[in-house]
């Protein structure tokens, strides 16, 4: 599809943005960005399992916004996995760590042991640290032992729209080049990401998976294309603090073949899951 056919049917697109726009046999749709829970400084669209499946999302990894500003961690990462297990198989829990806590290492056993989590999503900004202290380190090869894949949330939102007495930085990211490179085995995504990140300090970092859901501008797949690897991007939604058609919208914008467009809808998140 290119972008004058795009422009021409925006209507409908916003309506349907699914592949079936682009691909009459497209696959079920995994969403390697979604949260749950409440968000202290604004009100967020109520989104659902049926939500995300109306969309044509049949799976998302799922974290919680709740983990971002409280101390108890452990009860945070059960109410998700409840949400996720009502969610008949949709929502697929992302736990949290905060290595500042005395607990990190009962909260990473508890989530793997009692409840079967394969990833563990972590926010360094909002906890307090840098990814070149040693503490994380420690918590990444912890997870790793753990055969855990781990989301690192690049940044939750612009900070001109932060309230005014949490203004939270995006984390600092060229550290992971050499956590990496002392780590070829591990499973890494950065969530997130916009350009700016993607040209300068995640350069050369093409072993760690990346979501498209803060890549912005027209035809901004393509751009970002040419310098990462398809099998390195996948759909994200950052859903609810976007709405997902963003992200949607952006897959029948840009021109991508129908083997980029499997691959970054589904082939891509099932790798960095492991399945």
């Amino acid at each position: 599809m290119n972008r004058r056919f795009f422009i021409q049917t925006s209507t409908a697109a916003a309506t349907t943005p699914l592949l079936a726009l682009n691909q009459p046999h497209s696959p079920e749709l995994v969403d390697v960005n979604f949260a749950t829970g409440k968000w202290p400084f604004r009100e967020l669209p109520k989104l659902n399992s049926e939500a995300l499946k109306q969309r044509g999302i049949m799976r998302a990894i799922t974290g919680s916004l709740e983990a971002l500003l409280t101390r108890d961690v452990a009860a945070v990462n059960a109410r998700l996995v409840a949400v996720c297990k009502a969610s008949g198989g949709v929502m697929l829990a992302a736990g949290t760590l905060h290595p500042r806590l005395p607990a990190w290492r009962e909260d990473l056993r508890r989530c793997r042991e009692e409840h079967g989590m394969k990833v563990i999503r972590l926010h360094p900004n909002y906890h307090g640290y840098q990814l070149d202290e040693p503490l994380f380190a420690e918590m990444l090869d912890a997870i790793l032992e753990f055969g855990m894949a781990v989301q690192i949330v690049a940044q939750m939102e612009d900070q001109r729209t932060q309230h005014p007495l949490v203004q939270v930085a995006p984390v600092d990211l060229k550290p992971l080049h050499d956590l990496l490179q002392a780590r070829p085995k591990a499973r890494v995504m950065v969530l997130n990401t916009n350009a700016t990140m993607i040209t300068t300090a995640l350069r050369g970092c093409v072993s760690l998976w990346i979501d498209c859901a803060m890549i912005e501008g027209v035809g901004g797949l393509e751009n970002t294309l040419k310098i990462w690897p398809i099998e390195k991007l996948c759909l994200g939604t950052h859903a609810p603090f976007f709405y997902p058609e963003s992200s949607l919208l952006k897959l029948v914008e840009s021109d991508l073949s129908e083997t980029q467009m499997t691959s970054m809808t589904a082939v891509n998140a099932r790798a960095f899951l492991g399945t």
